[in-house]
């Protein structure tokens, strides 16, 4: 009985508490309402293609709740954008309470055709904004989006099964079905010109026998598990050249994903890779600037081919998933090349085959995890699933006038399964390198740095003085020990570095001639 009266009791009390409170009695806003911002900049996006998410907060400062009689678009339904209030999608509310000192997210998204817009150079500024309440209450939050034109290369879709198109690739004549979303380019896609960008969906494929060409200045981008494919038969040009504005690279050939937020500008690992197929020939890369791939560049087969499978010059590759260039059992040569920042190597020599690399940096400051592999890996052999090797001649493997470096020590391995019948041929001559073995641990008689046969004028564990690592900017400044420690021959070879400038007298090491950085403030 008496536990009865007390649960009567605290009913009524709650009941005559809660009739007493008016702190749930909403009152119309005032016009007072404050926002984390007056414009909502969402960037720039592809024509098409929806954007990231935009979070705006509204905040009620005041001691009172309120009720916003209406918060909408200002073109309304016709409008582009998407708004989400307190977890409900639409373009216009009505009624939207918000208590005393709180506040609530507002989520904005959008799409725009460019085509139904009204664009001029390949370009539009696309705008609305948010209205809170309406006369002489009324307040406005801006919404502004860049909206860019490009060309878009994608797998067809059939529209009844949803299927999406796979690539059909020939294979040293045999018809192979693959998995992989794509399609062989047309006659009239075989050159990417600088007129618009290019955003590939899936894997793009060079036919059999054709050549891609693509233009100084050319900017290509790739959405999430796409690339290029170069098959049998079938070459890849790229033609760059010398940019004068070192921000904006206006000549070079730009490769990298299709989120242009500035939040996604240097993550890892956006996009599949450029891979040069076993069969494809005179493959050659000038002045272009790779980044964010899974692989940058993956290179198969022809190790003996006679002017190098893939001549790669005065190009970077930055910010790569796993490897920034993967050869197996191929041919490669560059010259002022830059690779950095990859999840494994930056170059893997696999399986043999022939490299010669010539004033190129070749460092790994990979921070976004642990990584098992330096930045330079060398072998001779792949082992198949039962843990069996099948083994390849390392035709040559040749490093003049390099820097290879990173946050690790040693930055370069050497993998070698011994057989008489197998050639691991290799030499750094003239080179700035990481490598300081203080356990012994690596006893193998091809880590003899004395050995003049693969060793030659070599500068070990020296301060590189790069400009600035976190930033992939590894010009070389007045501390650098690889200052006028080239060998003079092979600067010859490559008379001008990445930037163009002359090095045939005093030559450094690396793709870089040395600057004196400016004093900071």
């Amino acid at each position: 009985m008496k536990r009865s009266f007390y649960f009567i009791f605290t009913i009524g009390f709650l009941m005559l508490w809660s009739s007493c409170r008016k702190d749930f009695e909403f009152s119309p806003s005032t016009g007072n309402l404050t926002f984390s911002r007056d414009t909502v900049y969402l960037d720039t996006v592809f024509s098409k293609i929806g954007s990231s998410t935009y979070n705006l907060k509204v905040y009620n400062k005041s001691d009172s709740d309120i009720s916003i009689p209406s918060v909408k678009l200002t073109l309304g339904e016709t409008s582009n954008y998407r708004l989400s209030v307190d977890g409900i999608a639409g373009k216009s509310f009505e009624n939207v309470e918000l208590l005393a000192k709180d506040s609530l997210y507002i989520f904005i998204e959008t799409t725009v055709d460019i085509e139904n817009e009204a664009a001029t150079s390949g370009q539009f500024l696309y705008t609305d904004a948010i209205e809170f309440d309406s006369g002489t209450k009324q307040q406005k939050v801006e919404l502004v989006t860049l909206i860019q034109d490009a060309i878009f290369i994608y797998p067809n879709r059939d529209n009844t099964t949803k299927v999406i198109e796979t690539l059909t690739l020939n294979v040293d004549g045999e018809t192979i079905e693959t998995d992989l979303h794509g399609r062989e380019l047309l006659p009239n896609e075989l050159n990417f010109t600088n007129e618009k960008p290019y955003v590939i969906y899936g894997f793009a494929a060079v036919p059999n026998n054709e050549t891609l060409t693509i233009d100084a200045g050319a900017r290509i981008y790739f959405h999430s598990e796409s690339g290029l494919l170069v098959t049998n038969g079938a070459s890849l040009k790229v033609n760059g050249a010398l940019s004068n504005d070192p921000e904006t690279l206006e000549n070079q050939v730009i490769f990298e994903g299709d989120r242009l937020e500035p939040s996604f500008s240097e993550t890892p690992g956006q996009w599949g890779t450029i891979w040069l197929f076993d069969g494809s020939i005179d493959n050659i890369i000038n002045y272009a600037t790779i980044k964010n791939a899974n692989v940058g560049i993956l290179c198969d087969g022809d190790p003996n081919a006679t002017n190098h499978k893939l001549n790669i010059s005065n190009s970077q590759i930055y910010n790569s998933g796993s490897f920034g260039i993967m050869g197996r059992n191929t041919s490669i040569a560059g010259e002022n090349v830059v690779i950095n920042n990859a999840g494994q190597s930056s170059f893997a020599g696999t399986i043999g085959g022939r490299y010669n690399f010539t004033h190129a940096t070749i460092v790994n400051y990979w921070d976004n995890g642990f990584r098992q592999l330096p930045s330079v890996l060398l072998n001779n052999f792949v082992l198949d699933e039962d843990n069996n090797a099948t083994l390849a001649d390392l035709g040559e493997a040749n490093f003049n006038n390099c820097i290879i470096y990173g946050n690790d020590n040693p930055e370069f391995l050497l993998e070698q399964i011994e057989d008489e019948t197998v050639a691991f041929n290799f030499k750094f001559t003239n080179c700035l390198l990481r490598f300081q073995d203080d356990s012994n641990f690596f006893s193998d008689e091809v880590y003899n740095l004395t050995d003049t046969n693969h060793f030659e004028n070599n500068i070990f564990n020296k301060t590189p003085d790069f400009k600035d690592t976190d930033l992939n900017e590894f010009i070389i400044g007045a501390d650098s020990e690889a200052i006028n420690q080239a060998n003079s021959t092979f600067a010859v070879q490559v008379p001008t570095d990445i930037l163009g400038v002359n090095r045939t007298t005093s030559a450094d090491i690396g793709a870089y001639q040395h600057i004196t950085f400016p004093e900071e403030e």
